[in-house]
């Protein structure tokens, strides 16, 4: 923490010289400069405190704590920087530098959903009351750079809060801001990146964010894996496989901002997509396990493409019913796990994850009436006539049913892979 505070205590904390504010006790300024002149650190903000003790009214009380805060923070004393930055605040609300160093610290250790909340707070704070600041202490120049240090904070801290708050949308607008004015700060790089993949719908930039987040971490081995397994998760899921990624994460070393590549990233196919292209090429009914032929009679109302093969599939069923000559013949069907039963019908689940999820994927009209009806969970070898189905919920209906119990779930034929969905 001291290493990221290095630059920000310090520069916050000066630019209060006691030009502008006059002394009149002889003694009181000797105290007062003693105390500032002073080169040891810990010298120096013991001196201050001696000071504020011995002149608590005093006009420099403020610059007095000031310069205490910087030098505790050069004795490497965090915990007596934020006090310090407390103690300003309690006498001034309004005095940003110190809301700055207290708002950085608060982030660091925003270990739970209220301290979150309170960083975010005072961030938000901060960004607005710093629209209007104008200190007259200082050069242009120095001004300049000091808004943005404190902008950076501000800015980071009140993202932070948001994302931990799910408010993704926002904590991207507030990270951005950051980031444009430090692009080298691969907390908040991350933290935007994360962001946009955690919205929905998804931004694709972040996957850039992350990956400029990932080549900024050389040398943290364990933060370029965490945030590798989050980023490849999300291509994964998004992109349908991690072709190009590894593509990205090399660019993102030299650019400095998402280039044509991130925009050109499509998604991988949505359900409806991979059920009308199933059958595309050289795939026939017959190269599909049953899940997969569900699967497209399933999104059958959702296109054209959809309807067409959805009809395929649905004849080529239908065709395995009816022999050489035209007559009826039945299908059988191995291993159905029975889910519902009545004297007359039976529901059944005949993929593995309808068998898992006990939920029923076939309707069965008996042909005769059951004396001895199988028993919920248990496993059925089946034969009857496919008639007609639903596809939302999809369910088949078969007719002139019979069953006869089998030991076990049968094997049913893995030759073939299932679509990838």
């Amino acid at each position: 923490m001291l290493a990221g505070l290095a630059f920000t205590a310090a520069s916050l904390a000066q630019g209060n010289t006691p030009a502008r504010k006059v002394l009149k006790d002889p003694a009181e300024y000797s105290a007062y400069m003693n105390a500032l002149n002073l080169a040891d650190p810990s010298a120096k903000a013991a001196a201050m405190e001696a000071f504020i003790a011995q002149y608590p009214d005093s006009v420099m009380k403020i610059d007095a704590l000031q310069t205490a805060m910087r030098a505790y923070q050069a004795a490497g004393e965090p915990l007596k920087v934020q006090e310090t930055a407390d103690r300003i605040l309690q006498i001034d609300p309004n005095d940003l530098r110190a809301l700055a160093i207290v708002t950085f610290i608060e982030r660091a250790n925003a270990n739970t959903p209220e301290k979150a909340a309170k960083a975010r707070q005072n961030g938000e704070k901060g960004l607005a009351a710093l629209a209007a600041w104008q200190p007259s202490e200082v050069s242009d120049a120095d001004n300049t750079k000091l808004k943005e240090q404190m902008t950076v904070i501000f800015a980071g801290a009140a993202g932070f809060g948001a994302l931990e708050a799910k408010d993704y949308a926002t904590a991207r607008s507030f990270y951005l801001r950051s980031v444009k004015i430090d692009p080298g700060n691969p907390q908040d790089v991350y933290q935007l990146g994360l962001a946009c993949l955690e919205m929905n719908p998804l931004d694709k930039t972040g996957f850039w964010y992350v990956a400029k987040a990932i080549n900024l971490a050389k040398g943290n081995d364990a933060a370029i894996h965490k945030m590798t397994a989050f980023a490849k998760a999300k291509y994964n899921k998004y992109h349908g496989n991690d072709d190009g990624w590894d593509q990205i994460v090399a660019g993102a070393a030299s650019e400095t901002a998402p280039g044509p590549e991130i925009a050109a990233i499509k998604p991988a196919f949505s359900p409806q997509e991979l059920a009308c292209n199933a059958l595309a090429g050289h795939n026939s009914p017959a190269d599909l396990s049953l899940a997969d032929l569900e699967f497209i009679l399933r999104y059958r109302d959702s296109s054209d493409c959809n309807r067409e093969a959805a009809e395929k599939v649905w004849t080529w069923l239908l065709s395995r019913q009816t022999d050489a000559n035209g007559a009826e013949v039945k299908i059988k069907l191995q291993g159905a796990k029975v889910i519902a039963v009545t004297s007359d019908s039976i529901d059944v689940a005949l993929t593995e994850d309808n068998q898992q999820a006990h939920q029923a994927d076939l309707h069965l009209t008996l042909w005769k009436t059951l004396a001895h009806p199988p028993a919920p969970g248990s496993s059925i070898d089946i034969t009857g006539v496919l008639t007609r189905y639903r596809a939302q919920p999809f369910l088949f209906t078969m007719e002139k049913a019979e069953f006869v119990a089998s030991g076990a779930q049968s094997q049913r034929n893995r030759s073939h892979p299932p679509v990838r969905r």
